[in-house]
């Protein structure tokens, strides 16, 4: 992958990086459907988290330690094939359920990141199992359905920590699309001259994300970028910038990078959660959200009108919603 040397990037702006005395909370879903005491502290946790810092880490969260590592070991098979046999499933093609690529910016972007993607976009109309690449098609298949559980059981908590009953957001078609992405960060012979994914938010409801123990995800918080340190067997949550919206800036979709390193690879599988793109629903600030004299900040819009706006530019630093604005 070549880097252009002459590109800034927000490895040298003038926000740095911290070791911060605070850091991404981390709740226990342990005992949650046991104990309604324990599950309204857990709501409570979910809705300062999402306020304050947009991501938390989840522990105990239901999805064997197996299957996690089964997908970060499927998705490391198919990155370590041979060029001749990717090549069989690289396209640039946004409809396309299965693809391989590297930076879906290219050709927007002042430079390229350090990671190339396998991307399957496993719901509502899942591919069929021959779509999938063999070397990791049965855990991509395990994997997606229980994140797709867990995602269900998030958007409950979210529902209730706006407030709301807890299959709003559900109600609401928000769980109806799962995009999984698997990244794989090559080692960096020269990472300061790029980074592993430049700075951006997501266009989601939420991501679930699950990371290697390789590290470099940063979390801007306060102005400052924040390591999310790998705990084993945790999941990374963060809002997107469609729960932003419709929560009337409730919950804040928060900046987020990856550094390059010399070691690796680093191996990452993140999930995306939002609604169908063919929909002609629209999604606006919740109306329960808005008492009387709190006015909604955003306009109507569909999925489709989100996502191609933000698809047609480069991860920058800059949200897509203050075109949204009203």
């Amino acid at each position: 992958m070549d880097v252009h040397r002459g590109a800034t990037n927000d490895w040298h702006d003038h926000l740095g990086s911290m070791e911060s005395p605070e850091s991404v909370p981390v709740i226990d879903f342990k005992d949650m459907d046991k104990d309604a005491a324990v599950r309204t502290e857990i709501i409570k946790k979910v809705g300062e988290a999402c306020e304050k810092w947009g991501f938390f880490q989840v522990v105990n969260h239901g999805i064997p330690e197996s299957v996690l590592n089964g997908i970060i070991d499927g998705i490391r098979r198919f990155h370590e094939q041979d060029a001749e046999t990717k090549k069989e499933w690289y396209s640039r093609d946004p409809q396309k359920k299965v693809k391989f690529n590297s930076n879906f910016d290219l050709y927007q972007s002042r430079m390229a990141n350090w990671r190339d993607t396998l991307s399957c976009m496993m719901a509502p109309n899942p591919p069929n199992p021959e779509q999938l690449p063999a070397v990791c098609r049965d855990i991509v298949m395990e994997y997606s359905e229980q994140v797709v559980q867990l995602g269900l059981t998030l958007f409950q908590l979210l529902s209730e920590a706006l407030g709301l009953h807890p299959n709003h957001l559900k109600d609401m078609g928000c769980a109806e699309s799962t995009l999984i992405l698997g990244h794989y960060y090559p080692p960096c012979p020269e990472p300061q001259l790029t980074l592993g994914a430049s700075s951006h938010t997501d266009p989601a409801f939420f991501t679930l994300l699950l990371q290697d123990q390789i590290g470099g995800l940063q979390v801007l918080h306060e102005d400052q970028w924040v390591d999310v340190p790998p705990i084993p067997g945790a999941l990374v949550i963060n809002m997107g910038d469609l729960l932003q919206l419709v929560s009337n800036n409730k919950f804040k979709s928060i900046s987020h990078r990856v550094l390059a390193k010399h070691v690796g690879p680093r191996i990452s599988v993140a999930c995306f959660f939002r609604g169908q793109q063919n929909s002609t629903r629209l999604y606006c600030p919740i109306k329960e959200l808005l008492p009387e004299g709190n006015a909604p900040i955003y306009r109507e819009t569909t999925i489709n009108e989100y996502l191609t706006y933000f698809y047609s530019n480069r991860l920058d630093g800059n949200s897509s919603l203050p075109h949204f604005k009203l």
